[in-house]
């Protein structure tokens, strides 16, 4: 599906497609509400995730964590359609406007967004601290998730 790189005019200049995935065969993809131009999420896709995603116009994505792809919302519900991917000039990375509907959301933890908290600049410059951006879940992961382990590593 993906063209070869094979020069730098091609690359920046031409209607190829031919995207860079990274040494661990990856491409970083900003998700972003279409309606509201909130971003929703970032992840990564391999070339089979990428691929599903253009066929299917549904977000795929390769979990690092997991070592697996996974059909975004294949669990939860809340499947994010695609609407537009755009790719930058040197194709290593994708931003991916989706739909999630008007009550959807993206976030294992229940959140709409998985940028639901914020640094906050005016605390402590020796140990700054997070705010919470929303408080209100779209959903309760532990009954949507159930015994699924969490994707989350420390």
């Amino acid at each position: 599906m993906f063209q070869k790189r094979t020069s730098i005019a091609q690359v920046e200049e031409s209607d190829n497609l031919a995207p860079k995935f990274d040494e661990n065969g990856l491409i970083v993809v900003t998700t972003i509400d279409s309606q509201t131009k909130e971003i929703l999420m970032i992840g990564y896709m391999n070339e089979e995730s990428l691929t599903k995603s253009i066929e299917t116009k549904e977000a795929h994505y390769y979990s690092r964590s997991r070592k697996a792809i996974w059909h975004k919302g294949a669990k939860s519900g809340y499947v994010q359609k695609i609407k537009e991917i755009l790719i930058d000039d040197d194709q290593d990375s994708l931003c991916m406007m989706v739909d999630i509907g008007e009550n959807g959301a993206s976030c294992h933890v229940g959140y709409k967004s998985c940028f639901y908290r914020e640094i906050d600049l005016e605390g402590t410059k020796n140990k700054p601290g997070l705010r919470f951006k929303t408080t209100k879940k779209v959903f309760d992961p532990n009954i949507v998730y159930g015994d699924e382990p969490n994707p989350t590593k420390l």
